[in-house]
């Protein structure tokens, strides 16, 4: 098999293949591919450590780097997971923030290892592409959620 042409590194500070089990226990199209040990010593671990984890999150590939504590996440890099319900909105974040994550605003949260996530109704980004009016009672809805709340995104949109 050959490795994709493009995949997303992500650096954790020693708890890539925790990070990489959990993906692929929450997100459809998700799964752990491998996990590699260090052949020796390297400036975060010791040889025989997990160095690198290979999975995927909804179909896109990754692979987790067990760094160090050196870098640490962002909200300049999040996933962004479109849902078709509030059942599956609420079965995501929950089990982000449930899982030592913490509630953002507008649809953001961050997983344990300080990864943000944006969990998107697909309702809100039909009526961001919509424009005009509806896109503005839409956002000014959003605006005032951490997590969407599809109804009344939906609300909004209708005026």
């Amino acid at each position: 098999m050959t490795a994709p042409k493009n995949t997303i590194c992500i650096w954790y500070d020693n708890d890539a293949e925790a990070a990489a089990r959990f993906y692929a226990e929450t997100f459809s199209d998700s799964a752990v591919k491998a996990v590699h040990r260090a052949p020796s010593d390297f400036p975060g671990g010791k040889a025989g450590q997990v160095l690198t984890v290979e999975f995927t999150v909804a179909g896109i590939p990754c692979i987790g780097l067990n760094g160090g504590p050196v870098f640490k996440h962002s909200e300049a890099f999040s996933f962004q997971i479109a849902t078709d319900t509030q059942e599956e909105t609420d079965r995501y974040w929950n089990a982000i923030v449930g899982n030592g994550g913490q509630e953002s605003a507008c649809g953001w949260c961050k997983d344990k290892w300080g990864l943000s996530w944006q969990i998107t109704p697909r309702v809100l980004t039909d009526a961001m592409a919509a424009g005009g009016a509806e896109a503005k009672r839409a956002f000014e809805a959003m605006m005032t959620m951490k997590k969407i709340d599809v109804a009344k995104i939906e609300a909004a949109r209708r005026g």
